[in-house]
């Protein structure tokens, strides 16, 4: 869930921009003026969005400039290269996710208050959308809200939330009118993940680790100053999420030969390059065959990044996260296979474990393989994607949806 950029594919771009010297300036007074290797990195990240270089394609006074988003892409790779903190590392969801969604629908006041400690790490954020009746049909979500003069009381449950027992916020999808069809009764609020009425327990997945959470709702209260967009355009408001989760999570623009290929590439070196057998050679074409799908996939995303432009994304996201699903799949499959029988022995005697920190990496290519399996479900399944591509870039008909227009209250849940 990284906004990654390569500083060598994008400076072409950027020197023909007419803002480009000056963002430059900018990154250059901001290392001279706070050495990164020297500076705390709440110091650093503060003053970068003080200074417009959050984001440098979001409004001004938000942490940007108003530039065009290839800009963005050039002054993280400038950045990254000096060993300034990242903050999409900080705060995995709420910088790819939640602050885009912030700048598209929030008030001036939300977007005062929330933009810098998101950003910074002060305040990390969670997202609290799926239910054990609505994953992959998110509009189906059965969590009330119920308005109470300025207050909102919100029952329910939410599962698979991302490191929803470090974050300080939340961004929730609640059910505010069953009598409309499911899409037109969903109201965006912006809960504080320590108020009463909010309980996170752990959810062990298949790593032996708890990163995911279930959350429970009883009669927990939000103002109804942290609603986030209109009453009943909840939807409106998932959609600039998902679409951004999507360039989130497939959408890193990384530099050639890294992620999780450089893995594959590592182990084959060390255990496979001097190897004449005949089974050797079949396993550099594997790893050539996965190189030059990464390749590919890099390749697609950096075109996608120079052309986007600030607000939702189209759905180059969907291109993108089908393939960063399916390529790591498969590419950690290859690296279990390098290891040969060293890839069935997991290693540190298979931990049950709560994450303390932000990071979702891992040092070891077995975790890894076990991690990629959530791939293709996290941030809409690849089933979702092919839908989505298939009807919104190949013009297909869509699937019927016999629920669509009826009460939320009358369709048949499980």
């Amino acid at each position: 869930m990284t906004a990654n950029a390569e500083h060598t594919d994008s400076t072409e771009d950027v020197q023909g921009a007419g803002d480009g010297a000056s963002v430059d300036a900018l990154v250059d007074e901001l290392l001279a003026d706070l050495p990164p290797r020297s500076t705390p990195p709440e110091t650093f990240l503060g003053a970068q969005f003080d200074r417009g270089l959050a984001w440098v394609h979001f409004p001004e006074g938000r942490g940007g400039l108003g530039l065009p988003p290839p800009l963005h892409q050039h002054v993280m790779g400038r950045l990254r290269a000096a060993g300034a903190p990242m903050a999409f590392l900080r705060n995995i969801i709420g910088y790819g996710m939640v602050a885009p969604t912030l700048v598209a629908h929030g008030t001036e006041d939300q977007q005062r208050r929330l933009l810098r400690p998101l950003f910074t790490g002060e305040e990390v954020w969670c997202q609290l959308f799926s239910e054990p009746g609505a994953g992959s049909d998110v509009a189906s979500l059965a969590t009330r809200a119920e308005r109470d003069g300025d207050e909102w009381v919100v029952t329910g449950q939410k599962v698979w939330t991302t490191v929803a027992h470090l974050a300080r916020r939340g961004l929730l999808l609640a059910r505010t009118d069953p009598d409309v069809p499911k899409h037109a009764g969903i109201t965006c609020l912006l809960v504080d993940m320590q108020a009463p009425g909010v309980e996170v327990r752990p959810l062990h997945q298949i790593t032996g680790e708890a990163e995911f959470n279930e959350v429970f709702f009883t009669g927990a209260v939000v103002p109804d100053t942290d609603r986030l967009g209109a009453v009943g355009e909840g939807w409106r408001v998932a959609v600039t999420t998902l679409m951004n989760e999507r360039v989130a999570i497939g959408g890193n623009v990384g530099e050639r030969g890294t992620g999780p290929i450089s893995d594959a590439l590592a182990l084959w070196r060390e255990r496979w390059r001097d190897d004449p057998s005949p089974h050797a050679m079949a396993l550099r074409d594997a790893v050539v065959r996965r190189w030059i799908a990464h390749e590919v996939a890099r390749l697609t995303n950096l075109r996608a990044a120079h052309n986007r432009r600030a607000g939702t994304p189209g759905p180059e996201g969907s291109v993108a996260k089908l393939a960063f699903a399916e390529d790591n799949k498969r590419t950690y499959e290859l690296c279990v296979d390098l290891l040969g029988a060293e890839g069935m022995l997991y290693p540190n005697d298979y931990p049950q474990v709560r994450p303390t920190g932000l990071s979702l990496g891992a040092a070891d290519v077995r975790r890894s393989f076990l991690r990629a399996r959530a791939n293709s479900i996290e941030g809409g399944t690849s089933e979702v994607m092919r839908n989505i591509l298939g009807e919104r870039v190949l013009g297909l008909p869509g699937g019927p949806r016999g629920d669509r227009d009826a009460p939320w209250r009358e369709v048949p849940r499980s």
